[in-house]
């Protein structure tokens, strides 16, 4: 939306960039104790150390994918693991996908190389959760948070990037704001007003311009203003700059 001081050139990014890397482990397998060799000598031996046995990794598997209201090829190749990310699946699919890899249909069959069938399992000795002293079994870690893939699941998903990164802002803010500058359209474009006409147009829910989105965006989001989620938090970042919170935003920003 045209409007002064709509994302003009940004102050500074109040966000340092990172990337976390998590680790992955696995149940072990233990090996049996060694016998003594002098039956009067004879001392208590420990286990040796746990170990893991890897199975060989399986090829990977080819899959067809159905694009929903919101999917990226970025988010789509970081959900399948695609080896060689979302330029691989863009090449794959170009045929299908046309010119403009940013712009893909609700509905579009796509084909997925997932490296996720590749990953190597861990064969376990027993499956059961191992309980201390006194026999009570210790609780497993809760499951990832999952969002739906819609405007409400987007929303929630920026708010708790938002509240580990210390960006203020309400779901009501973001709702309000959204609905008026792309009325919840991910794909929305601006190619008419001031910033479009120099090169810049708005794009995505809240309408960020490239340069605002490259400084504020939210690491730990992929890099592309289609992204809603990316949007949603590159947007809250720079109004949380120059306005305070995106609750403060009432009109063109």
């Amino acid at each position: 939306m045209p409007g002064r001081g709509k994302h003009r050139r940004p102050r500074r990014n109040p966000i340092s960039r990172g990337i976390a890397v998590v680790g992955t482990g696995g149940a072990a397998l233990t090996l049996p104790l060694l016998g003594a060799t002098h039956a009067g000598a004879a001392e208590p031996q420990s286990a040796p150390a746990a170990q893991t046995v890897p199975q060989a990794a399986q090829p990977a598997k080819s899959l067809s994918y159905t694009v929903t209201k919101g999917d990226t090829l970025y988010g789509i190749a970081e959900k399948y693991d695609v080896s060689g990310g979302w330029k691989q699946l863009y090449k794959d699919n170009r045929g299908a996908v046309g010119d403009d890899p940013k712009v893909i249909h609700p509905g579009l069959k796509l084909k997925v190389e997932t490296a996720k069938a590749a990953a190597p399992k861990k064969a376990t000795q027993s499956s059961a959760p191992a309980k201390p002293a006194g026999g009570v079994t210790q609780a497993t870690p809760a499951a990832a948070k999952t969002y739906a893939n819609n405007l409400d699941g987007w929303i929630r998903e920026a708010l708790d990037i938002m509240a580990q990164k210390g960006i203020p802002g309400s779901y009501d803010g973001i709702y309000r704001n959204i609905m008026r500058e792309s009325s919840g359209n991910p794909q929305a474009i601006n190619n008419w007003d001031s910033n479009a006409a120099k090169g810049t147009p708005s794009k995505g829910l809240l309408q960020v311009i490239d340069p605002t989105f490259a400084a504020y965006h939210v690491s730990g989001t992929p890099y592309d203003p289609y992204d809603p989620v990316a949007n949603i938090t590159a947007a809250c970042n720079y109004a949380a700059d120059r306005y305070g919170s995106i609750d403060n935003v009432n009109g063109p920003y």
